[in-house]
């Protein structure tokens, strides 16, 4: 016999009061409202009757017991789907979900305009000196407004370091407002890919050698991961500027402090750490030529609204027996199926039904 209604966990908040709505209007959600520290006496006996968790992607924000990897499933064995507030999936295995028959939903793009005008502020402010100029008039009046230079970014040239929809977004500002060469790395896409997003494709060294801005937009991954070092930050121009809104972890910031303070390259926009935030004695925080945000790239009100009514639409779809979209491991699908009648009581629909 079917559910009456899906029960669902999250913990602490949505991060727009339009998700929780959207569910509300529809009477088909158990939704359990917990909070991380609260006793585990009290959270795990809902976690464990629960068929979905609504789930934060910032790693440092959940303690480690709610992280969904294979220990948490094996307590957790109703689990069925997992949907993360945002694009990133930092906070889930996605291998040990794909074993057991998790679902994980992201909200890929729901985003990505906001992520992108980051990136593309950091690019302004950092060539035009406007965050280190504001720092010195609040401080001093020893210096020369001829101090404070900067440069146009019309016509110059950026590399962008994935163009998926973030990437893709960033290049249509720079080539389109600024008339900029746009040059691009991302493995991933055809030819005919990077001709309709507007880039030219070129080897990731040779777009560090060329490029007066890099920006990186890639996922972390085992690939991607201490993807830019003591070597890549070698390439770049002394003139050049970097600026990371991904996550953290894809750069050796270690290497990037060296390469700031030594004037392998001129200065850097960091959203994302390994650590966040990151301690007050990191290298990168001692350092003026540094532009940091506490991975607030993707943190507006328009994206909070977004990314919450998308990961709602996702809840309901799966709560009418839909596939959902944006599905991060598609591989797990045929075993989630079986799960989710299981567990739910009535099969998935198909897709010529889903219309």
């Amino acid at each position: 016999m079917p559910i009456n209604r899906f029960p669902l966990f999250y913990f602490n908040r949505w991060q727009h009061p339009i998700g929780q709505e959207l569910l509300d209007e529809t009477n088909a959600f158990d939704i359990r409202f917990l909070k991380t520290d609260m006793p585990e006496t009290e959270t795990w006996p809902a976690i464990e009757t629960s068929l979905g968790f609504q789930i934060g992607s910032a790693r440092d924000e959940l303690p480690l017991q709610y992280h969904v990897n294979a220990e948490f499933l094996k307590r957790a064995p109703k689990l069925i789907a997992v949907c993360t507030h945002g694009a990133g999936y930092d906070t889930v295995d996605a291998a040990a979900c794909t074993e057991a028959g998790v679902l994980i939903c992201n909200q890929t793009g729901k985003n990505g305009e906001a992520v992108a005008e980051h990136a593309l502020g950091m690019m302004l402010s950092l060539g035009k000196k406007i965050l280190e100029a504001d720092r010195r008039m609040r401080s001093d009046r020893e210096w020369d407004r001829n101090q404070f230079m900067g440069q146009d970014m019309l016509g110059k040239t950026v590399g962008i370091v994935g163009l998926g929809n973030i990437g893709r977004r960033v290049a249509e500002l720079c080539g389109q407002l600024f008339r900029m060469r746009v040059l691009a790395y991302d493995p991933y896409l055809s030819a005919d890919d990077f001709k309709e997003r507007g880039a030219e494709p070129v080897p990731l060294q040779e777009l560090l050698r060329e490029s007066d801005y890099v920006t990186v937009h890639t996922p972390r991954t085992a690939e991607t991961t201490g993807m830019f070092g003591a070597k890549e930050f070698g390439l770049m121009k002394e003139s050049a500027y970097f600026v990371i809104t991904a996550r953290g972890g894809i750069v050796d910031e270690g290497a990037l402090a060296d390469a700031l303070k030594s004037g392998g390259i001129a200065a850097a926009g960091v959203d994302v750490f390994a650590v966040e935030p990151p301690p007050l004695d990191d290298p990168l925080v001692g350092l003026d030529n540094v532009i940091l945000t506490p991975h607030t790239a993707g943190v507006t009100v328009d994206a909070r609204m977004n990314c919450a009514r998308g990961a709602a639409e996702q809840w309901i779809a799966l709560a009418e027996g839909r596939r959902p979209e944006r599905i991060v491991n598609p591989d797990a699908w045929s075993k989630f199926c079986e799960r989710y009648q299981e567990h739910v009581g009535k099969p998935m629909r198909q897709a010529d039904e889903q219309t």
